[in-house]
């Protein structure tokens, strides 16, 4: 449990920890914009959420813990270039390599729980895995802003011995699981259409706010998504193995999970990074000020994560993820109504850091949990689909804000917050909508 919780804190924890650093990093590259220092941020979305199912269909086939220790020697050799990068070139370079690393890591650290613990223990685990990306996701800007008062070459250094450590006690203590040999290797068409769908729609949302919503390039981007996304579900109907196997939507509980992941993490992308930049940028915080000033969200999540098996054989898992979606929304509403140009922390931001943290703890555990509810051989692939949908959504999410808030205002945020209330709505209603039907 230890190996497979660090290595997926270390890869989820690199995606958010990263934008309280883009200032320092373009300090220390003279003469590049900011358009191109934000490609630090945008190659690893792309190509993490790309990656991640191709990935997950392959270690199944190939090999589950050969997947796992192959993607965090990566992640670790690949750190270790960044954070000795001498251009930004190398650097984006670098991200974009440490994102396939971390998405071979995340989908398969979840498949290997099943097989590593009795099926009785299977809620608590799970509900400890996914409690594990609620909190690296809420701690990446606390632990980014102290990190970057030292240098900011440290957010990729420290996952140098991290990375070491886990690689050997992975292959002391993890489990080897793949399918029987014989087992048809995933179709090729339908991992390329795939790939290409998800890339070009994240690039589309990456740099739509910049190009411009009708900007014949954005909405090339687009076209050629919805291509490839149309090629992605034919295959998926008609080949023998696809990437994507339609059996992972026959239960209602997966289907439920994949849509109200993606909505809710649109809404959580702004929630993590509205409240970084309307601290620094419009209340003047320093970049640890403002991280320090979040981590009442990560503790509070901390709290319900580590309780998610209890929630979950109590309440079963409906009932936590729509109260934590729920919760997103009226964070929203009540920093529309509370914050403004005048600092007032503990008035104003303090308490929706609360509920975010009530709902990263008790939304997404119940939501990767339904991976569970799948045949044992589709355990890492269904992984792959959910978290595909969380960084697609985030892509989204963080296109959104950038959109609604081109200038540091309290309208604009407030537009942000508005979406991420919808946001949080419209998963509870997904969740509600789709929720397994009892039988006596």
């Amino acid at each position: 449990m230890a190996v497979l919780g660090a290595v997926a804190f270390m890869a989820q924890l690199d995606f958010f920890v990263v934008n309280v650093a883009l200032d320092g990093i373009g300090q220390s590259f003279p003469g590049t914009s900011v358009a191109s220092v934000s490609w630090i941020l945008s190659a690893y979305a792309i190509v993490f959420a790309a990656v991640l199912v191709p990935a997950g269909r392959i270690a199944d086939h190939w090999g589950r813990k050969k997947m796992l220790l192959s993607g965090v020697a990566l992640f670790t050799l690949t750190s270790a270039v960044a954070a000795a990068a001498p251009s930004l070139g190398v650097l984006v370079g670098a991200r974009a390599l440490q994102a396939v690393g971390a998405a071979m890591i995340v989908p398969t650290s979840l498949g290997l729980l099943y097989p590593s613990f009795p099926e009785r223990q299977h809620t608590l685990v799970v509900g400890l895995w996914a409690g594990v990306g609620a909190i690296a996701a809420s701690a990446g800007p606390p632990v980014g802003g102290l990190l970057v008062t030292l240098d900011w070459r440290w957010i990729f250094l420290i996952n140098v011995p991290v990375g070491i450590a886990t690689l050997v006690a992975g292959a002391l203590l993890l489990p080897e699981v793949r399918q029987p040999r014989g087992a048809a290797v995933p179709d090729a068409p339908s991992a390329l259409a795939l790939l290409l769908a998800v890339s070009l729609l994240v690039l589309a949302a990456v740099q739509g706010p910049g190009w411009g919503w009708t900007d014949l390039r954005t909405v090339a981007l687009f076209a050629a998504a919805a291509l490839a996304a149309a090629a992605t579900v034919e295959r998926t109907l008609r080949a023998k193995a696809p990437v994507i196997e339609k059996q992972l939507f026959a239960g209602r509980q997966f289907t439920a999970a994949t849509a109200a992941l993606f909505l809710f993490s649109a809404g959580f992308a702004i929630v993590l990074l509205s409240t970084a930049l309307f601290m620094q940028e419009v209340w003047h915080f320093s970049p640890l000020r403002a991280g320090v000033s979040i981590a009442p969200a990560p503790l509070t999540s901390i709290a319900f994560a580590m309780n998610a098996g209890p929630i979950q054989h109590r309440l079963g898992r409906t009932a936590p993820a729509v109260t934590g979606t729920l919760a997103m929304a009226l964070a929203a509403g009540y920093w529309i109504a509370s914050v403004h140009t005048t600092p007032d922390y503990w008035g104003g931001m303090f308490p929706g850091l609360i509920l975010v943290g009530l709902a990263g703890g008790l939304t997404q555990a119940p939501l990767f949990a339904a991976a569970g509810t799948l045949a044992p051989e589709r355990a890492t692939t269904g992984s792959a689909v959910l978290n595909m949908s969380r960084q697609i959504g985030s892509a989204v999410g963080v296109a959104l804000l950038v959109a609604l808030t081109p200038q540091a205002t309290t309208t604009g945020f407030d537009h942000a917050w508005s979406v991420q209330a919808g946001a949080g709505i419209a998963a509870a209603g997904a969740l509600l909508a789709l929720r397994p039907r009892h039988t006596p």
